[in-house]
């Protein structure tokens, strides 16, 4: 086995233990900061009707060969996770795009977005309910 191998199986070996959890808790709190810090700017000099904010997921998704696997799991899944969780989805619906995996695809995007309102409408049908 070669040294980049080893080091390769070493990397995915500690992403499924604690310290991947940490990594992606540490890059999900810096995404949510910057998420909130990027809102803020654009509001002020972009007004509210520009999406900025998710712009940053198309950077990502395009200099990926450039890092190493750590790397795109503190930058992808922890900031951006923490950023956006909709750049997360989209992401993951192109993945499948690509793969021609077009069913699949459609069928992600239509549970997520179905569920998603229903979960919704559950959740403040609870909140009325405890409320009332």
């Amino acid at each position: 086995m070669s040294v980049r191998q080893e080091l390769t199986a070493i990397i995915f070996s500690l992403m499924n233990t604690a310290i991947g959890y940490v990594v992606v808790f540490v890059g999900g709190g810096l995404g949510a900061a910057a998420r909130h810090w990027v809102n803020r700017t654009a509001l002020i000099y972009l007004g509210p009707d520009y999406p900025a904010g998710t712009l940053l997921a198309a950077w990502f998704a395009f200099r990926g060969e450039a890092t190493t696997a750590g790397q795109r799991l503190f930058l992808t899944t922890g900031i951006l996770g923490g950023f956006t969780t909709f750049s997360a989805f989209a992401l993951d619906t192109r993945l499948m795009w690509e793969r021609h995996d077009v069913g699949a695809a459609l069928v992600y995007v239509g549970a997520s977005v179905i569920l998603s309102i229903l979960g919704l409408i559950a959740g403040m049908f609870t909140v009325r309910v405890l409320l009332s």
